[in-house]
């Protein structure tokens, strides 16, 4: 998700979740040949396991950017074949590549013969008119010959003529079916599934059927429903975190960063405006975060603790004085 899971949101998800893969936004490689690698590929150690998804269509300009990946410590290398941006369009990767599999082949082919870290495809159920059944499953058993063992698929087709990217995660229909039978159909292998998931309860419903479930916008959305995730999706026997915990961890990652030239805590703020979504003080706690200064460091999570508090017990003696009346 472009301008989203930077790893500042990677750092703070790492500290609600332990287990959950984490993805880094889409980084091409024209990016990374011709910029600052070393900025781009940066990271927080703790953020393990993490993946380097790439956008791109050639071989070798893929396994270079694989290699960097590798000698980054990624865990793994995700080829994007998913997104339906205009600029992604003119670029000729993404979600148009799926007209194209012998394309998306040999770049597989290559990143994995440069690296021995796992590489995989994200991509969608079609494309345009290429949208039935039996076009994804050519599609995937063409990239499966070049060694590409697992797939993670947003369960939409691309409009990529006549829909923006937002309404792309939106207007086409879901279908999950689809993502259900290829995996039924190819066991040997690894069907993910994404597109639509909100809660844990669905999550949980999907992999009756496929190997892993991928969850964006929700993770922006409501971070917290990962709070459970490492107890009810992989089997963790620790205590859930409190949120009290993992703003002070995160509170120790804005100190490490506070030391950077050019810091905001905006920067690493703005993942954490939806901690409290649906909760007593959630607007107090983003005032809090929204009006602190640039240069504040974990002195703000603390405020906006007390913000929430304040507003709790506002409601509570609201709710107290109704009840009374």
């Amino acid at each position: 998700m472009m301008d989203r899971t930077d790893r500042h949101m990677r750092r703070v998800m790492r500290a609600v979740t332990r287990h959950t893969l984490m993805y880094t936004e889409m980084v091409t490689t024209h990016a990374l040949v011709h910029g600052d690698a070393g900025y781009l590929l940066r990271y927080d150690e703790a953020e393990h396991p993490i993946a380097l998804q790439l956008g791109g269509d050639d071989p070798e300009a893929l396994a270079h950017c694989a290699r960097l990946a590798e000698d980054h410590g990624y865990d793994e290398v995700n080829l994007n074949v998913g997104c339906p941006s205009d600029r992604v369009q003119k670029g000729c990767f993404g979600a148009v590549l799926m007209r194209t599999p012998d394309t998306v082949a040999r770049a597989v082919e290559a990143m994995r013969e440069a690296v021995s870290i796992e590489v995989t495809v994200k991509h969608r159920i079609g494309v345009d008119e290429i949208d039935a059944y039996e076009d994804m499953l050519r599609f995937v058993d063409t990239v499966a010959e070049a060694g590409c063992k697992r797939f993670t698929v947003h369960a939409r087709k691309a409009w990529l003529q006549g829909l923006s990217p937002k309404q792309n995660r939106n207007v086409p229909p879901l279908r999950y079916p689809e993502v259900y039978r290829l995996k039924a159909e190819r066991p040997h292998l690894d069907i993910e599934i994404n597109g639509g998931v909100r809660t844990l309860d669905e999550t949980l419903e999907h992999l009756h059927h496929v190997d892993a479930v991928m969850i964006g916008r929700a993770a922006c959305d409501r971070p917290w429903l990962f709070a459970e995730a490492d107890r009810r999706v992989f089997g963790a026997t620790a205590a859930d975190p409190t949120r009290e915990a993992v703003l002070d961890e995160v509170g120790d990652y804005m100190e490490r960063c506070r030391t950077e030239p050019r810091y905001k805590q905006h920067r690493i703020t703005r993942h954490l405006l939806n901690l409290f979504a649906g909760e007593a003080g959630t607007r107090a706690w983003k005032r809090a975060l929204a009006t602190a200064p640039h240069d504040a460091g974990r002195e703000v999570l603390a405020q906006g603790l007390q913000a929430v508090a304040e507003a709790r017990d506002r409601k509570a003696a609201f709710d107290a004085s109704r009840q009374a009346s």
